[in-house]
């Protein structure tokens, strides 16, 4: 699973009037619940590794509980998380306690296949506080040279330590690599004199390369001695069966791209390097899983046989026995002739049969006694009982028949034909299952396969391209996109106009206009012009990875109600095995004493066979698998519909309490308003001139990353200077930067104040810009005049900023933040669902009243700083009432996070940082319904699948039970009832909106 980026935040002025911005930890410990951070999560403990398997012949929940068992008992594993039907588990172990082996071994013991998977196609480096690295460093003669290196080291920002060794020429420093690169570590040694070079490093990524051209040892021995004489790569196993070879490399000394193309230069084009792609690798595996069901199915079908008419297609094995046999008088003859004591036509059944039993059904008697030597019980344990019930009892009377010459009912045909609907109720499940993870494979289909990767000559300058596989992008890679292809990787424009389709990713229908320095999303489509852009996320660090992360963790989670399935299937079979022995004791004792007339027994059967077979039905018929699958499928397929329209859900808990949401709280700024704050209004209280007052307002600003600094800084700027800009956008901003630095007067003691404003000194007098609170705090009266002016702002729903200068009120600021088109309707329409919407806001109890009377909102809480947005969270939450708090994830983390369902809206491309459960992509309140609506209908498709589950088992039970027999005369002979449990296995019904 890919690793989920942080974005580091800078600390933001506070503004009265308006939503706070402060430095918070997004992605607390409180974001994710202990079960999916122990096991799925993002990040693990210190010293802990995560690993993902393949798990092959889990049916139902019976067999996820068995693996969970299986690989928790092992010594040194942390957590262990399985996903029926994605046939996968992830499990977190200590390496110094358990091997990856030990894993593989504790799952194959509980009766599954399984095989270890790379988490992505290039394990990208794990987010680390430090690295260690070794450098080679020259030129060093004596301590002095040591001692100075070590100096000029020990300074650098981010060098944690730095250690030179004089005998060995060898220096290792611990650095951290989001502050400081290897290759500046480098540059500072040899800026001071010095060769250096960067040997090796504690960080690796792991690879899985497809070979092409790998045939012979030859071919794998020439690839051993290219990567044996490869600096950077830590260890490589490579397989000639597959043509894979996997490797382990220190990306700090050798890139990805250089491994592949020394392999095809080294072996003068003799090997070709190719990244293989995890998730097209996943789906070859389903296929493969798939034709081998297929296949399996195909045997059993063509060896197996029956009487009756409803099958005609399963007599294709003895259509020559049936029915081209007896019209041949040598062949009838030949059939109805003896091989000792045995007729040879039942000769022929009984091999036919036993291949089916023990040849294409070895698959079930290995899982079942897997199952049952760990103590646990699943679907194979009643096939394997009813299946062998049948075969033993049919062989018994073939022998008891051919030495008594009293021939009793035979069943083989039974047990074949069990076995063969068995198996196509499990291809047709193989064959769902895969459909449920379309929404992944339609997200991973966006990457475009190649990109075309811009060269420099000798003079800097782009001369050549070159087309190259999109997974060996490296981040500075300058890349040309042309018209009606994809955007490769994450990256801003350097050169060019365009617009882009970003609808499959972010779910935004309108195409975006991106210039140079906009930020391009990989997997989008450039629709106009040419596009050169500057990659800057690669790999598991992309925005389209981070979703397909955050969409793989959520169908990984199991929601609450799944506990209940859970319950269920570890009782399951042995209520099922006690009623089919309850079932045959009464039929047989009911025989027995002549309880029921002779006539309901066939003449060529007796009471034992006649009891045994309502038996054998009643094992057969049983199935837990509709039980098991009918949450995991709905999930699945909620969570891939919501990715396609721009609603990531975190986990199927999430999912599940959100059906229940009695109040949604809506942050103001940014949320409910377009967060584009403008100046609408200025008005000065003493003589000062208004473009020095708004030159000292705009110096206090400059420092503040508050949306409403910004919108005073424009507005200044623009006043000042406006006319004697360049047309040219590019030369606008570098003109603005120039005149920034010159224009605005010089600030000290900068300080924001969360829910107030900004305080600092200019000309070494105190200035304060923000609200009420702030300029009374400081003792500093509000005139009349200027009390009127704030109030006439805040009922017309605008934001009064005041601005006092050495301790007296010398002007205010008139702002606005108009509304989302889409909020009116938003609002009514969450009424119409029987959900209470609630509006939070820093802002003044005026501007929130009258923004919040113009949305149709009742309930209003104003005033209240980032803290204690939280607090009117848990006051909601008082009465069991769910609340689902919805806001732009920087200053709402803290109620994110205590809401029952956080929804953070407009994450844009900082996807996964967020303390929430739902992540709205685009900036648009109607995914707010979408997500409560998918909650809904999600678990309510879920209920009916329990119903529809429970009430297969209820009712086909007790009929195979014979309890209809007595009144009807109908009895379900077990090969129907193997073809009724087959299909009820894919009747789950899955989520289609």
């Amino acid at each position: 699973m890919a690793h989920l980026q942080l974005t580091p935040l800078a600390a933001g002025g506070g503004r009265g009037g308006a939503d706070e911005m402060e430095e918070v930890a997004l992605l607390g410990p409180d974001s994710y619940d202990e079960e999916a951070a122990a096991a799925a999560g993002p990040e693990e403990e210190e010293g802990m590794r995560r690993v993902q398997v393949r798990v092959t012949g889990m049916t139902c929940s019976a067999c996820t509980a068995a693996v969970e068992a299986a690989v928790s008992a092992r010594r040194g594993v942390g957590g262990v998380a399985v996903s029926l039907l994605q046939s996968r588990a992830r499990v977190v172990f200590d390496p110094a306690l358990a091997k990856e082996e030990d894993i593989i071994e504790a799952i194959e013991d509980a009766g599954f296949e399984a095989e270890l998977l790379p988490d992505s196609t290039v394990s990208q480096p794990k987010l680390q506080n430090t690295l260690s690295g070794q450098f080679r460093i020259g030129g060093m003669t004596c301590a002095a040279c040591v001692n100075s290196v070590e100096g000029i080291l020990k300074k650098l920002p981010g060098v944690k330590r730095a250690v030179v060794a004089l005998a060995t020429s060898l220096g290792e420093v611990e650095y951290d690599p989001s502050v400081i690169s290897k290759d500046e570590i480098v540059q500072a040694i040899e800026d001071a004199g010095f060769e250096a070079a960067l040997l090796q490093s504690s960080e690796q990524d792991k690879v899985l390369l497809g070979l092409m051209g790998l045939h012979t040892e030859v071919d794998v021995d020439i690839l051993h001695d290219i990567l044996k004489k490869m600096e950077g790569l830590r260890q490589f196993n490579v397989n000639l069966v597959l043509s894979e070879a996997e490797i382990v490399f220190d990306p700090e000394v050798v890139g990805l791209r250089s491994i592949v193309d020394t392999i095809e230069m080294e072996s003068s084009g003799r090997l070709k390097a190719h990244v293989q792609n995890p998730y097209i690798r996943a789906a070859s595996n389903d296929a493969q899983e798939a034709s081998k069901m297929l296949h399996l199915l195909c045997s059993s079908l063509f060896l197996s046989h029956t009487d009756s008419p409803l099958v005609p297609l399963q007599q294709i094995p003895v259509f020559f026995i049936r029915m081209v046999c007896p019209r041949i008088h040598f062949t009838r003859s030949l059939l109805l002739m003896h091989l000792g004591p045995f007729y040879i036509g039942d000769l022929l059944k009984w091999i036919l049969v036993s291949i089916v039993q023990f040849g294409v059904g070895k698959r079930f008697y290995v899982a079942a006694y897997r199952a049952l030597r760990h103590g646990s019980t699943n679907m194979d344990v009643l096939v394997v009982l009813g299946t062998t019930a049948s075969y033993v009892y049919s062989v018994c009377a073939l022998l008891y028949g051919a030495f008594t010459r009293f021939h009793p009912p035979i069943y083989f045909e039974t047990s074949a034909m069990i076995i063969t609907f068995v198996l196509f109720g499990k291809y047709l499940e193989v064959l769902a299952k895969g459909r449920t993870s379309d929404a992944i494979k339609k997200l991973v289909e966006l990457v475009p396969a190649t990109a075309l990767l811009l060269l420099k000559d000798k003079e800097g300058k782009y001369a050549a391209e070159k087309e190259i596989d999109a997974s060996l992008i490296q981040p500075g890679d300058v890349l040309k996109v042309l018209p009606g292809s994809k955007v490769p990787a994450d990256g801003t424009v350097v050169w060019g106009t365009s617009h882009v389709d970003e609808s499959m990713v972010t779910g935004e229908s309108a195409p975006i206009s991106k210039e140079v320095s906009s930020i391009v999303i990989g997997g989008t489509m450039n629709l106009h012009g040419i596009l050169h852009i500057q990659a800057t996320k690669v790999g598991s660090g992309t925005v389209l990875s981070q979703i397909i992360s955050l969409v793989e963790t959520a169908q990984m989670s199991k929601a609450p109600i799944q506990k209940f399935a859970d319950y269920v299937a570890g009782i399951f079979v042995p209520i099922v095995v006690t009623l089919s022995l309850v079932t045959f004791i009464a039929w047989f004792l009911c025989g027995s004493l002549g309880a029921y007339p002779n006539s309901w027994v066939d003449e060529t059967s007796n009471c034992f066979v006649f009891s045994l077979m309502f038996s054998i039905s009643v094992v057969v018929i049983a199935c837990p698998c509709a039980l098991g699958l009918a949450t995991p499928t709905a999930v699945m397929v909620a969570t891939g519909v919501g990715a396609n329209h721009g609603v990531l859900v975190k986990g199927g808990d999430a999912l599940e309490r959100a059906q229940n949401v009695k109040y949604v709280i809506f942050d103001k700024t940014g949320t409910l308003t377009q967060g584009k704050a403008t100046v609408t209004s200025t008005k000065v209280f003493s003589g000062i001139d208004l473009g020095d007052f708004l030159t000292l307002v705009a110096s206090a600003e400059a420092s503040s990353e508050h949306p409403l600094a910004k919108a005073i800084l424009d507005y200044a700027f623009h006043f000042h200077f406006f006319g004697k800009l360049p047309s040219s956008k590019d030369d606008i901003k570098k003109r603005k930067q120039q005149i920034l630095s010159q224009w605005l007067l010089e600030v000290a003691e900068f300080s924001a104040l969360p829910g107030k404003g900004v305080q600092c000194l200019i000309n070494g007098k105190k200035i304060l810009v923000g609200n009420r609170t702030l300029i009374t705090e400081n003792g500093i009266n509000i005139p009349e005049e200027a009390e009127s002016f704030l109030v006439d702002l805040e009922l017309n729903a605008k934001t009064g900023v005041l601005v006092a200068y050495d301790s007296e009120l010398i002007g205010s600021i008139g702002m606005t933040d108009p509304l989302k088109r889409e909020a009116v309707v938003v609002v009514e329409g969450l009424k119409k669902m029987g959900i209470y919407p609630v509006m939070v806001t820093g802002d003044n109890w005026r501007t929130a009243q009258a923004v919040a009377k113009e949305v149709g909102i009742m309930d209003v809480r104003a005033e209240v700083m980032p803290a204690g947005k939280a607090d009117v969270v848990r006051s909601l939450q008082k009465d069991g009432s769910v609340v689902a708090m919805v806001g732009d994830g920087i200053n709402d983390s803290p109620a994110l996070a205590a809401a029952d369902v956080g929804m953070a809206i407009g994450a844009g491309t900082d996807i996964a940082i967020e303390a929430a459960d739902y992540v709205l992509v685009r900036n648009n309140l109607e995914d707010v319904i979408t997500a409560i609506d998918l909650s809904r209908k999600t678990f309510s498709r879920i209920r009916w699948n329990y119903f529809f589950a429970m009430a297969y088992n209820i009712i086909a039970i007790p009929v195979a039970a014979g309890a209809l027999f007595p009144f009807t005369g109908l009895q379900m002979p077990p090969w129907l009832a193997g073809a009724c449990m087959a299909f009820s296995s894919v009747s789950v019904d899955f989520v289609d909106r």
